[in-house]
């Protein structure tokens, strides 16, 4: 695809998606190395809102198909208030999802994580992930790649007094 102009870049719209930030008894945060990077990017996981589907059914099928994580293994304590837009760097727009979005907007729910890390397997149908950890939500935002920070500060501010 050819490259597209900040004007042609600026009038596509959002990907509407959900992001789930899964948090342990302790406090610390579900991240995952992306699979498809070949250097340092950890997110949250997140996809998007299939047709017919609701934010919540989105958000439990994307939990289970990126972590293996299962509904009963989650106990879901908010979700974010307005939607949440991030903007993808330029030279990504025309290489994700075929050019048709400038980036996601998403509703986020905040999920007590219920079950032990056994019953997390990264290594699902539609692997996500190379690799998981449990971060303080601080961490998470040092590791995550920068034109996603300002979207995962908004979400744990928004989220803090819940997850204590």
């Amino acid at each position: 695809m050819t490259e597209l102009t900040p004007e042609a870049i600026a009038a596509l719209p959002y990907r509407p998606c959900v992001g789930m930030m899964i948090v342990s008894r302790d406090g610390r945060v579900f991240a995952g190395q992306r699979l498809d990077s070949p250097g340092p990017a950890w997110q949250m996981p997140q996809g998007g809102i299939d047709a017919g589907e609701g934010p919540r059914e989105a958000a439990l099928r994307e939990l289970q198909e990126e972590t293996g994580i299962t509904a009963d293994k989650v106990d879901i304590l908010a979700r974010t208030r307005d939607w949440v837009c991030y903007d993808l760097p330029p030279h990504l727009v025309p290489k994700l999802w075929n050019g048709r979005y400038r980036g996601q907007k998403q509703l986020w729910f905040l999920m007590r994580f219920l079950g032990t890390d056994a019953d997390i397997d990264i290594e699902t149908r539609h692997q996500e992930f190379s690799r998981w950890t449990w971060l303080r939500p601080e961490e998470l935002l040092d590791r995550i790649v920068p034109f996603k920070v300002d979207t995962y500060r908004r979400v744990i501010e928004e989220f803090r007094e819940l997850v204590g």
